[in-house]
């Protein structure tokens, strides 16, 4: 009997590291350095890659997914259709250079969007915020409106986790019907097997895909982080992660 539970034990542990060598193949195979972590939504199950716990990174636009809580439990807009109107500045993404919605400013990461709201929250209810949400090392800098982006905040891919289980489970300490307007344009993915809720981030180096994933019959926590040494590298925050989903048979 003893020795039947070491056969399954050590056949279990040769799985998990069949399955991180597939991982870390994805990740050489183009090149880039980064690191994984996967979570069940019961906590049973994690899959990770190159993960240090010591490690944390500038949020940049992953950002939005607390910042647009913050601002609709400001009450500085009032749902996801609220128009935020252009300022007429010329900026290098075109899709910026127009009247947005919380939506579209969400989905499209429109940097003057968040920024003009940032001026209004002040560095002083960001603090509290950051501190009631538990995100991150709490810190801001000496710019309200690009803290997120080059400032002093950071977060670790598990901490981005920790704070996605709390977003999924509406259990912020803000309005609950915020919660649900910020589900409603994070929704990225909309799949007959599966759906993604989901945000991506870039700041220089840094480069994020954050979000949850639901299957039929489960929900799945994930945070990727790579490193960001040319543009094309951005392609593979997404890519690279729904490879890993499918090498680990959550989605096919």
């Amino acid at each position: 009997m003893k020795y039947l539970v070491l056969l399954v034990m050590w056949a279990f542990s040769t799985s998990i590291y069949a399955v991180d060598d597939e991982i870390e193949s994805l990740y050489k195979a183009n090149n880039i350095n980064g690191s994984i972590l996967i979570e069940s939504i019961d906590s049973k199950v994690k899959y990770q890659y190159n993960i240090n716990d010591k490690e944390s990174f500038i949020p940049a636009s992953t950002f939005k997914i607390p910042n647009t809580l913050i601002i609709l439990e400001e009450g500085l807009i009032k749902d996801q259709f609220e128009v935020i109107k252009w300022d007429g500045k010329e900026r290098e993404y075109a899709p910026w250079n127009k009247d947005q919605t919380l939506k579209s400013a969400f989905q499209y990461s429109c940097v003057w969007c968040y920024q003009r709201y940032a001026k209004l929250i002040g560095d002083g209810k960001y603090h509290t915020y950051l501190r009631k949400f538990n995100y991150g090392n709490i810190l801001t800098g000496d710019d309200v409106t690009r803290f997120w982006l080059d400032g002093e905040l950071r977060i670790s891919v598990k901490d981005q986790i920790n704070f996605l289980r709390k977003v999924q489970a509406e259990e912020l300490p803000v309005q609950k019907e915020h919660i649900r307007t910020l589900k409603n344009i994070m929704l990225t993915d909309n799949q007959k097997h599966y759906k993604i809720w989901s945000k991506t981030g870039w700041s220089g180096k840094d480069g994020w895909y954050v979000g949850y994933l639901v299957t039929s019959n489960k929900t799945w926590f994930f945070a990727n982080h790579i490193e960001i040494n040319k543009k094309s590298d951005l392609g593979f925050r997404k890519e690279l992660t729904i490879e890993t989903f499918r090498v680990l048979d959550i989605i096919q």
